[in-house]
């Protein structure tokens, strides 16, 4: 078995639970052995805490979430252009 700590100077915030759960699943696949280890525990020590935030950030953490990626364009829709200034514009008013 294998335990991740993870010390914060600070107030728990919820995406350090993602944080710790995302380095416990890459010790979990990649150096346990699944055929002898224990499932890895993570533990994260934090100043202070407000219960409820905490209570939100770990409940039912194994809830399915999807990503997805996003890429930006050098081309506006023409609907848009008409109501955004150019590169050039905004370069200008910044001189």
């Amino acid at each position: 078995m294998f335990e991740i700590v993870e010390l914060k100077t600070g107030e728990f915030k919820p995406e350090y639970a993602g944080k710790l759960n995302f380095y416990v699943s890459v010790v979990d696949d990649l150096v346990a052995d699944k055929n002898i280890d224990k499932p890895t525990i993570g533990i994260l020590i934090y100043k202070s805490k407000d219960d409820m935030v905490v209570e939100y950030a770990l409940k039912d953490i194994n809830k399915p979430i999807g990503t997805s990626e996003y890429e930006l364009t050098q081309v506006l829709p023409k609907e848009f252009k008409s109501s955004l200034p150019s590169i050039e514009e905004i370069e200008a008013e910044l001189k």
